[in-house]
């Protein structure tokens, strides 16, 4: 038991757990967020242009059951919304590491070229060679 749970404390204290863990909890916030903008926001706005009907539109069918369309579109805003801000942090980092790539590539780049002395002291040395 007592190995079982060193091996638990060494997987759960590893890094990317940690991140993961990190993640998922701001994603909940995240989408608790984005569920109450859409829900208290969007919804009211879309009441609004649709002329005061309420949101959860609904189909009627056989007996109690119902196509709820308003819910379906509420859920199909969360995940645009989602999906921007998904695509635009995805888009900033992808940025950012052609930054750092660029940088790496500079580098050696300016490392490889000789020095403009040592070129200079070089087409010296030959001349010398060739006056003698």
């Amino acid at each position: 038991m007592k190995k079982f749970i060193e091996e638990f404390k060494a997987f759960a204290l590893r890094g990317n757990v940690v991140d993961m863990a990190i993640g998922v909890l701001i994603g909940g916030a995240f989408g608790a967020l984005v569920g109450s903008f859409t829900d208290n926001i969007i919804t009211p706005i879309l009441n609004c242009i649709g002329g005061g009907v309420e949101f959860g539109w609904a189909i009627p069918l056989i007996g109690e059951q119902k196509l709820l369309i308003g819910n379906f579109v509420s859920a199909v805003i969360n995940f645009l919304i989602y999906a921007l801000v998904i695509f635009m942090v995805m888009k900033s980092m992808n940025k950012l590491a052609e930054l750092g790539k660029k940088k790496e590539e500079e580098a050696p780049a300016a490392e490889q070229a000789p020095d403009p002395n040592v070129v200079l002291l070089t087409e010296i040395r030959d001349l010398l060679k060739e006056k003698q």
